[in-house]
């Protein structure tokens, strides 16, 4: 083999190897989880599915490989859809779960009671996937569900780190997703589009519009003229919205942020609302600001995924 060839080699192990670290370390981040109250309508056990959803919900909080999305949040985000927190979610409503609340996976279940056994059943579902895998738990009529709660939480955790990759998509890079929206505009004609979307981070100042940015790399990117203030070409289309930021909580040295973004999309011209849309995201790192904007990027990305091919219809 000559030195060329060897060379070639060489990088191409290198490549694969740096291919393979980048997604165990994606797989590796912590995971945002989302626990429903679990389904309880027998009369036997009819106060029991809150109880249990609170218990596999703090034992699940001690993982360190999993985020909780808090309850508080997640009845707020679920109540502007009318979803609620009952355990009746399916992989059909597993995705609009995920934009709102930023969860990558959701759990929810049953709690029933024969003669002689109490059931305890789970199921964990892929917000990005919608694949489901399912647990189960069961103890004497009288055991204690504090133990059972224990015990399942255990086994979900133990799904979710281990079948982690088809639970949640593969991460899709920035020249991906750019790639991907070129095509779905193909050559029709591009109009001239505005950004406006303020920015708050709670908590501490963060300086520069993350999510403005991002949309507008995206669409400068895949085309399209960009226009501010001080431009001398009038907008075709305008992007309005805000977005906003919140520190999570910390899991050792990594902290976690929320973000949410609301936007919607005007034509200049006839004044209609050609579309509104809102994402909420959730990222970890070492610094809570960085966290805040990687949010804030992502769920902007997620954004213009869905929106921009909506700008030339």
């Amino acid at each position: 083999m000559n030195i060329i060839m060897k060379l070639k080699l060489i990088s191409t192990l290198a490549l694969s190897l740096m291919a393979y670290a980048i997604a165990r370390a994606e797989l590796s981040q912590p995971l945002p989880i989302a626990v429903f109250d679990f389904e309880s309508k027998d009369e036997a056990v009819r106060d029991l599915g809150p109880k249990v959803a609170v218990l596999v919900n703090a034992n699940l909080s001690a993982e360190p490989n999993l985020i909780i999305v808090e309850r508080a949040e997640l009845e707020k985000a679920l109540g502007e859809q009318e979803l609620g927190l009952s355990g009746t979610v399916s992989p059909d409503t597993a995705a609009k779960v995920g934009h709102l609340t930023g969860a990558k996976v959701l759990v929810a279940g049953r709690v029933f009671k024969t003669d002689t056994e109490l059931f305890i059943v789970a199921k964990i579902i892929g917000t990005e996937t919608s694949r489901v895998y399912g647990e189960m738990v069961k103890g004497g009529a009288n055991a204690a569900i504090s133990d059972l709660s224990e015990s399942l939480a255990k086994k979900i955790a133990a799904d979710v780190t281990q079948k982690g990759d088809t639970l949640v998509a593969k991460v899709e890079t920035h020249e991906d997703r750019v790639a991907k929206i070129k095509k779905a505009l193909g050559d029709k004609k591009l109009p001239v589009v505005s950004v406006k979307i303020t920015e708050q981070h709670f908590g501490q100042h963060v300086i520069d519009p993350a999510a403005q940015t991002e949309l507008s790399l995206i669409l400068q990117q895949c085309g399209f003229t960009l226009a501010d203030d001080n431009s001398t070409n009038r907008p075709a289309i305008e992007i309005t919205g805000e977005a906003f930021s919140e520190f999570g909580m910390r899991k050792g040295n990594l902290q976690s942020c929320r973000a949410r973004i609301e936007i919607k999309v005007r034509d200049v011209a006839s004044g209609k609302i050609i579309s509104v849309d809102r994402q909420t995201s959730v990222a970890v790192d070492l610094a809570e600001h960085i966290a805040a904007k990687t949010a804030l990027q992502n769920g902007a990305g997620e954004l213009a995924e869905r929106l921009i091919p909506k700008l030339i219809k």
